[in-house]
């Protein structure tokens, strides 16, 4: 019998661990990706994605007749093209300055109500008990899916009514309505994160709704604030479809002005080179500085 239980023992196959398991084909294909040739590729497509804003920047260095002539990759070999004078020109435009101005009065406010009111509503629906807050929260998450084009022509009339169509202020209003739903879902999520032991230690030792809101709340969810605060900015600041519509020609911001300036691009393309370009480095600015609270935004939630 002894006999026996030793063959069947040697005969037995040995147990299968997870680290002696065969390695299926697609995950062996992705441990070969996943070294060199995958840095390899993405570094090439970034190069690529990088091609039309250098295409920009060196465009905007070049002379009008240059332009006309040659294509910007020449400036490679003829450095000498490179010249701020297409700058200097565009700071005489009055249409393309004042155009910056009103983008810039229209984002600023714009992003920081959003993010304002966006941080008050979304702490209250995630901490504090008044009727109807589910319900009210659901509406909110329901307004995530109306589309931009179908409110247009009512809140045209209705900005037309009280006096703000074409104004300022009529654009900053029609943003901070559209912005404040994602604002709220967004930062809801976040601060229900949030331990309530932290929150029930900090009302213990007297903290009110507000100063808890201030000095619990705002401090931990920086990452999330701002990444909305990213969205809002890159959406206000690259925006042509309100701002056609709401706008007059003293309050136009650069995507109009650089609209209009299009249609005579034989004319004035020493203009639209610098001014396309600096109306894509403020938002690019804007990201790199605060690219890594972008980061731990997005990916908050998403390792428990």
């Amino acid at each position: 019998m002894t006999a026996d239980t030793t063959r069947l023992t040697k005969a037995a196959p040995p147990p299968v661990t997870a680290g002696s398991a065969r390695q299926s084909l697609g995950g062996r294909i992705v441990d070969k990706l996943s070294g060199g040739l995958v840095r390899a590729f993405l570094i090439v497509v970034g190069l690529f994605w990088l091609v039309p804003t250098v295409g920009v920047l060196l465009a905007s260095l070049r002379a009008p007749e240059d332009i006309a002539a040659t294509g910007w990759w020449n400036v490679f070999t003829q450095p000498s093209q490179l010249t701020f004078g297409a700058y200097q020109k565009l700071l005489e435009n009055d249409d393309i300055t004042n155009s910056l101005v009103n983008t810039v009065a229209i984002t600023v406010p714009a992003t920081v109500l959003v993010v304002v009111i966006g941080s008050l509503a979304g702490y209250a629906f995630a901490w504090m008990e008044f009727p109807g807050r589910d319900w009210w929260f659901l509406g909110v998450v329901g307004l995530l899916v109306v589309p931009v084009q179908v409110a247009l022509i009512p809140v045209a009339e209705l900005f037309g009514n009280i006096g703000v169509f074409g104004s300022l202020i009529g654009v900053i209003l029609f943003h901070v309505g559209f912005g404040l739903p994602f604002a709220v879902f967004l930062l809801r999520n976040f601060f229900a994160e949030i331990p309530k032991e932290l929150l029930e230690a900090a009302r213990l030792d007297g903290a009110g709704e507000l100063r808890l809101f201030l000095r619990v709340v705002m401090p931990l969810g920086g990452p999330a604030i701002a990444s909305l605060g990213i969205f809002q900015f890159l959406w206000v600041w690259n925006d042509m479809l309100v701002a056609l519509i709401f706008t007059d020609s003293d309050s136009q911001p650069i995507t109009v002005a650089l609209q209009t300036q299009v249609r005579q691009f034989g004319n004035n393309v020493d203009v639209l080179a610098p001014g396309a370009f600096i109306s894509l480095a403020i938002p690019l600015v804007v990201f790199f500085a605060f690219q890594r609270q972008f980061v731990q935004g997005v990916m908050a939630g998403a390792v428990k």
